[in-house]
C-alpha cells in the first residue's frame, strides 16, 4: 500500500498581505495560510486551483500566446 506525499506548500518566501488580505507571493488568504498544515490532499490541490485563478485574475500570471489584462 502506498501513502501519497503531502501536496507541498506553493510559498516562495515572499510574505506579505494586500489589501484584500491575498499574500502576494503565493496567492494564498491568511486563512489558506493558517489552515494549510490540517489540510488533507484534496483542500490543498482546491486552494492552489484558486491561487492559480486569483494569479490570472490580477495579471501575475496569463496563458503563453494570450495578451496580458491592462
Amino acid at each position: 500500500m502506498s501513502t501519497e506525499r503531502p501536496v507541498p506548500s506553493p510559498c516562495i518566501s515572499v510574505c506579505a498581505l494586500d489589501d484584500d488580505d491575498i499574500c502576494v507571493g503565493c496567492q494564498r488568504t491568511c486563512e489558506e495560510i493558517t489552515r494549510w498544515s490540517r489540510m488533507d490532499n484534496t483542500e490543498r490541490r482546491q486552494v492552489l486551483r484558486l491561487c492559480n485563478e486569483r494569479a490570472r485574475a490580477s495579471g501575475l500570471l496569463w496563458d503563453v500566446g494570450s495578451p496580458p489584462r491592462v
